[in-house]
């Protein structure tokens, strides 16, 4: 590992204790390896004055919900150093109280909430203070010999610490252990706790950090020797999308929600995942059991008896464990699944990404420590008290409210622009992972303004389909909706000048396509969580105009196509339905031009044309869109082969 330190963008962040602190904070969280989503914490002491111009010793620590790779100044808690040393006097302190006197010792009350360490970092008597969760010190520290082997490593630089509970308790059994010493004198430059993770600290920012890389560098040197430098062992994927997505259905279920499922497949992930019990012996740390439960499920031939077995498991070790707690829902947060890669589940992508990176992480880590003697993480115990740990389900209690398509996966076709995108960008307000098909280039762009992913397909060639449809199942892990939209609008010809041509292409990519689509999708959507397929129509096909045949005798056979399609799949519980919108004036079809050529047409003005519905009103794509976003919710859970039209009335219809 190297150092990152470089002069030139040290500056940058000023030079004042508190800008290098943002800067050095910045390369440890810069490094995976060192540092993962949130973890690790780091401080810096500093001579001030207060409102009033008394001065005061404070104690500048990361605050609660900020990470290290993106921290900035404001994300750092000033809390007095008074306040700190005397509660590391104290005999005991419950972590709710401590977080109280914390918040209530902080001198800018708008400040984060400070690191449950805050008393740690205030005890040791250095200006700066850096603290990881490096993967070299898990793999050198998780293993019944652990502490001899920091001592082969450190010799006497660093302090071992047992593990004990992190918050006050680890703030108390340090304090005791450094009390009345004198560390610079002992030539002591850091902390090693076992299973844990490590601190470094000096009183120049350059040389904490430093000396940081320094120590987990020797770590890894020592693993290598060990290990012989022997390269992971591998495996190739055995790909099976269907089985995925059951997995997720699974999962899903016993989570009370849809979940995303990543999927990691690349050789030394799957071999992880074939390595059995050894990799589901426990986190690397334990702040990671928040994430990821004490240990992945392992997945065998049976998919859905596998996530019941993890279940029954994980409360049998809650009963063990517990004295008086609530227990937390019973799904798995990764699977190993021989053969296939390891999953990560989450609520979002972003949730999935974070629980598939410390998977990852572990994975490389576990496979390393038994290379070297053995994997042994803490006992279950341990675990439990910090996944049920009060400060812990504080934060999870705190979260933002959960969205109606949260988790749930949907495919939208035709969505580069007008409806289709309305459509897309309903659903990812509402919460879902939106895929968005469409032969425009420029989709992914489009797509990527949502929060989604576009890809460019040409909707009547299958093989782009399937490759698209893979795609999607393979990111994140199955498929729940579907909105139907591709669609063109020919030119009005009357049947005897018609071009056949032209017909026929309407047909093909109005009608044929969806046919296709539906082919290929309908496996998947048996699979999704509270499945729903909306195809987009027209008011057309109940009140068809001259010169709109082609057009017309599509969406009529569209809809006769959602009707076959809700009989064939009402008996999976999924629910298939249209709308119908009419006059949507804000789509690329439609310029002013266009818009005031229809208008005389009609003698009306452009307004008047926009609203000669029923109601007086117009109808824009956001209506449709918002439209099918319910439509696919349990707002219509018991709805299917129903045809809602969004028209705003009109007279030819009704």
């Amino acid at each position: 590992m190297q150092s990152l330190w470089n002069d030139q963008e040290a500056l940058a962040f000023g030079n004042d204790p508190l800008g290098l602190r943002v800067y050095t904070s910045r390369l440890l969280g810069r490094n995976p390896s060192l540092v993962l989503h949130g973890g690790g914490n780091t401080s810096v002491k500093t001579e001030e004055k207060d409102f009033f111009g008394d001065p005061v010793s404070l104690c500048h620590v990361k605050g609660s919900g900020w990470d290290l790779a993106t921290i900035e100044r404001e994300g750092f808690s000033p809390v007095r150093m008074s306040a700190l040393l005397k509660m590391a006097e104290l005999p005991t302190m419950s972590d709710s109280d401590m977080v109280l006197q914390q918040r209530a010792a902080m001198t800018n009350p708008n400040a984060p909430a400070a690191s449950i360490e805050a008393i740690l970092h205030a005890i040791l008597p250095f200006k700066f203070v850096d603290h990881s969760h490096a993967d070299a010190i898990a793999a050198l520290t998780c293993n019944a010999e652990g502490e001899a082997r920091v001592r082969e490593v450190f010799g006497n630089r660093v302090i071992v610490v047992p593990y004990v509970m992190p918050g006050f308790i680890l703030a108390k059994t340090i304090h005791d252990l450094i009390k009345g010493r004198d560390l610079r004198a002992e030539g002591i430059e850091g902390m090693v706790l076992l299973k844990h993770g490590l601190f470094t600290f000096a009183d120049d920012a350059r040389k904490s950090y430093e000396l940081h890389i320094e120590m987990v560098t020797l770590a890894e040197e020592f693993l290598a020797r060990k290990s012989g430098n022997a390269a992971a062992p591998t495996a190739a994927a055995q790909e099976d999308l269907l089985a995925l997505a059951t997995l997720r259905k699974a999962v899903s279920t016993k989570r009370g929600h849809a979940q995303i499922a990543r999927l990691l497949s690349k050789a030394e992930q799957v071999a992880y995942a074939s390595i059995g019990e050894a990799g589901a012996r426990g986190p690397l740390t334990p702040d990671h059991s928040i994430r990821t439960k004490r240990a992945p499920a392992l997945i065998g031939e049976d998919i859905v008896a596998s996530v019941d077995q993890f279940a029954q498991d994980y409360a049998a070790y809650f009963q063990r464990n517990s004295s008086g707690h609530t227990m937390l829902d019973a799904a798995p947060r990764f699977a190993l699944w021989a053969g296939k890669g390891i999953v990560a589940f989450g609520d979002t992508v972003k949730d999935a990404n974070i629980v598939a990176d410390i998977a990852e992480h572990t994975a490389a880590t576990v496979q390393l420590a038994e290379a070297v003697g053995g994997w042994q993480p803490l006992p279950e115990k341990d675990i439990f008290e910090i996944e049920y740990w009060e400060l812990e389900q504080a934060k999870l209690r705190k979260g933002p409210a959960h969205k109606v398509h949260q988790g749930k996966v949907a495919l939208v076709t035709g969505c580069a622009a007008g409806i289709g995108f309305a459509c897309a960008e309903s659903l990812a307000e509402q919460g879902a992972q939106v895929v968005g098909l469409d032969i425009s280039p420029d989709i992914a762009e489009v797509m990527a303004k949502i929060g989604g992913i576009g890809i460019v397909v040409n909707l009547t060639n299958d093989e782009a389909v399937k490759e698209a449809l893979s795609f999607t199942v393979r990111e994140f892990g199955g498929i729940d909706i579907v909105v139907s939209n591709a669609g063109i609008f020919p030119k009005n010809e009357y049947l005897d000048v018609l071009q056949q041509s032209d017909w026929d292409r309407t047909i093909s990519i109005n009608l044929t396509s969806h046919q296709k689509l539906l082919g290929q999708v309908i496996p998947f959507v048996r699979l999704g969580i509270d499945p729903s397929i909306v195809f987009v129509g027209s008011r057309n096909f109940k009140a068809p105009g001259p010169g709109a045949a082609a057009y017309s005798c599509s969406k009529a056979a569209l809809t006769q196509l959602c009707r076959v399609a809700s009989l064939e799949l009402a008996p999976h519980k999924v629910r298939v339905n249209i709308v119908h919108p009419d006059a949507v004036f804000d789509t690329k079809l439609w310029t002013q031009e266009a818009l005031e050529r229809s208008a005389t047409r009609y003698g009306m003005t452009v307004e008047e044309y926009k609203t000669k519905n029923l109601m007086k009103v117009e109808i824009k794509s956001k209506d449709i869109g918002n439209m099918v976003a319910a439509m696919a919710s349990p707002l219509f859970a018991k709805v299917t082969g129903a045809q809602i039209p969004v028209d705003g009335g009109n007279d030819r219809v009704i």
